[in-house]
């Protein structure tokens, strides 16, 4: 199957949303309850449209479908949509610290056929282009699978107070670049 990955741009926010919404309610239902992910999506979950002007956000489209959407930033917020409390929008130091992979989310129908690989080799090489030799992110339940197939370290959880009090787990992971295609 033929994907192709450009820049989101902020006319995609609508579409964004609904990639969001609909993956974390497809796709999280085995790890999370309905509380906890509709809580997430107040917050947690959600469009970073600072990403999209910084140029590190991409969507996947198969055809003229958005499939997938996700990024990377060189910002100092780990995770989080626009209306996260606690953001940190300095920047990072890419010879001391880890670039930020930020807000994968996949349509359900599109699971499983390596978008995520994809979209997160295309960020991992952007990364690295701009100076970082390691990425860290805060993974979700069911993402930790797929960032540990792709090297990502790191199994503990930590617990995040989303919307409304409801607390929810992630899994902080991080990994060494290497020059795409290998060092």
């Amino acid at each position: 199957m033929s994907f192709s990955i450009r820049l989101a741009t902020m006319a995609d926010v609508p579409v964004l949303r609904e990639v969001i919404a609909e993956s974390a309610r497809g796709l999280r239902g085995d790890d999370y309850t309905g509380e906890q992910i509709e809580a997430a999506l107040l917050g947690a979950f959600g469009v970073d449209t600072e990403l999209i002007r910084d140029r590190t956000y991409f969507v996947v489209e198969q055809g003229a479908e958005v499939v997938a959407c996700g990024g990377w930033s060189r910002r100092r917020t780990l995770f989080g949509g626009d209306a996260h409390a606690g953001r940190q929008s300095d920047l990072l130091d890419p010879a001391r610290e880890a670039a930020r992979v930020r807000a994968f989310f996949v349509r359900p129908a599109w699971a499983r056929q390596g978008v995520g690989r994809l979209l997160l080799a295309r960020c991992e090489a952007e990364a690295y282009a701009a100076g970082f030799r390691s990425v860290e992110l805060m993974a979700t339940l069911p993402g930790r699978r797929l960032y540990a197939v792709c090297g990502y370290q790191g199994d503990a959880r930590v617990s995040h107070t989303a919307a409304n009090g409801v607390s929810l787990d992630f899994v902080p992971m991080r990994k060494a670049l290497e020059r795409p295609g290998g060092e």
